[in-house]
């Protein structure tokens, strides 16, 4: 047998081998001797939850990979459910963002960020791993991109880690805002991986390229575990890869004592093995990940950098970066491990929060798209995961015309309830929707943001055909299908209710 572990303890591989028996014997648990010095978090109050899925990580380095897949604040499950309805199976890992860009209110974002923290508990409790990201706003700010993806001054930053300023006791008013919900996580057994001010060794962020960022760091670091006792956090250190536009690793490094995890961010394909050979080494042991991905890595990528513990596709660049082919190709890898590799590792929940999935169900629609009105030139085919779009002046691919453009999607419509269904429209320019058969909605020429709905009795878990038709003319373009009973909130179908054809 090859020795995968290098210098690694008789501990770790034990562990190791422990892990790979139970991929093989799916009925055997993982249960890790969380108390080993060697692996075990930063902060010394873990919980045991956080200790186990950090040695899972030292487990399985140098033997499988984790898939990971991010989604935004605003729709927390969109493209990990896109995975499921491309590929038939769920990422191992589910990556959630507690920061707004979208200047939203304060209530709106407590709205937003609950409901971040139901998906999380769901997804743990069936058997996959969470991980947050914190894209923060300048404290004080309007929660707006503009003020995230700024740049600061060394002077001004000084100023929010300097206790006693207004700037400071702003940062901390975010901190405790965020550590309200991370508490609902702790309090309901989920660990996270807590991937704060990441990139901070480029400019792009109000956090990067500081002298002192490690002072940022270790503010958010005691306020989250000795204030608000979050010993559900693992802390995830999360660098650009050091190209022409970012520092070394080195340069803004907390220290080993303040990373459990060691995490690169890398676009544009650019898995060069300098970057692995230089955050593997500064690791000294620590796992090592990929935080944030554009481009899914190939087969050969992944044999010739096999420490990655887990990656984390980012969002939309899931289908905009990466062909259904690769895709597919890189689920279907045998280093991978998905939500469904990692079940067997977790001892059993009760009651299940989840509904029992089909295997054979893949969720989304068959999207089709014209490049005309009349839905005659195919241009594109894909998966959408709902009908939630506002593309304004802009073409839905490069490869078409931004304006007279159609789209066609079908799938199944499954109900939850056995009640009467109001199915809603809001549309700039024409649509239509049959379900079951029934045209419910017709409203097939040139109108701007208006809403349209119909009627129609449907059965609690039984799929119906579902089918809706759209074309833009010109200027705006939008198209959006709601739902509602008296049972049902209204809100966009979501990819849950929808099955692939």
């Amino acid at each position: 047998m090859i020795d995968f572990f290098g210098k690694a303890g008789v501990y770790k591989k034990v562990v190791s081998l422990l892990f790979l028996l139970s991929l093989l014997a799916p009925n055997i648990l993982l249960h890790p001797n969380v108390t080993n010095a060697s692996v075990v978090p930063i902060n010394s109050q873990a919980t045991y939850e956080a200790k186990a899925v950090l040695q899972q990580l030292y487990a399985i380095s140098g033997v499988s990979i984790i898939s990971g897949q991010h989604d935004y604040l605003e729709s927390p499950d969109e493209w990990t459910n896109q995975v499921k309805g491309l590929t038939g199976k769920y990422p191992g890992l589910h990556g959630y963002e507690f920061g707004a860009i979208m200047d939203q209110t304060e209530s709106q974002l407590a709205d937003q960020r609950q409901k971040v923290v139901n998906s999380a508990i769901a997804w743990n409790q069936a058997g996959g791993l969470v991980t947050i990201s914190f894209h923060e706003s300048i404290p004080g700010t309007c929660l707006c991109w503009s003020n995230v993806k700024k740049e600061m001054s060394q002077a001004d930053f000084d100023k929010y880690v300097t206790p006693g300023t207004p700037e400071y006791t702003q940062l901390l008013a975010d901190l405790d805002k965020a550590a309200v919900y991370l508490g609902k996580l702790r309090d309901a057994g989920v660990p996270v991986l807590w991937r704060p001010y990441h990139e901070m060794n480029g400019n792009w962020f109000w956090w990067g390229k500081k002298s002192n960022f490690p002072t940022l760091w270790n503010i958010m670091y005691d306020r989250f575990v000795n204030v608000h006792k979050l010993n559900n956090l693992l802390w995830v250190w999360s660098p650009n890869a050091p190209n022409a536009w970012s520092d070394s690793y080195t340069a803004t490094f907390p220290g080993e004592n303040k990373v459990d995890v060691l995490a690169v961010d890398i676009y544009d394909n650019d898995y060069h093995p300098d970057y692995y050979a230089k955050i593997v080494e500064l690791a000294n042991g620590k796992p090592v990940a990929v935080g944030e991905n554009g481009e899914l890595p190939n087969g050969t990528i992944l044999n010739e950098q096999p420490k990655w513990a887990y990656l984390m596709t980012w969002g939309k660049m899931l289908a905009e970066n990466n062909n259904l082919q690769e895709i597919e190709t890189f689920y279907t890898n045998s280093k991978l491990l998905t939500r469904e590799s990692l079940q067997s590792m977790k001892a059993p929940v009760s009651p299940p929060v989840l509904q029992p999935v089909l295997q054979d169900e893949r969720y989304g629609l068959q999207a089709e798209y014209y490049d005309n009105k009349d839905l005659t030139a195919l241009k594109e085919t894909k998966v959408d995961a709902k009908i939630d779009f506002n593309w304004s002046t802009a073409a839905p691919f490069p490869s078409m015309q931004a304006d007279t453009f159609s789209v066609r999607w079908t799938g199944k419509l499954k109900p939850k309830y056995t009640e009467t269904y109001k199915i809603s429209t809001l549309s700039d320019d024409g649509i239509r929707v049959w379900v079951n058969g029934v045209l419910v909605i017709d409203s097939w020429f040139n109108q701007s943001w208006v809403e349209r709905s119909g009627t129609i009795a449907l059965t609690a878990g039984v799929p119906v055909d579902f089918k809706v038709e759209y074309y833009d003319n010109t200027n705006g373009a939008v198209a959006k299908v709601m739902w509602t009973s008296p049972s049902q909130v209204k809100e966009i179908i979501p990819a849950s209710a929808l099955l692939l054809p």
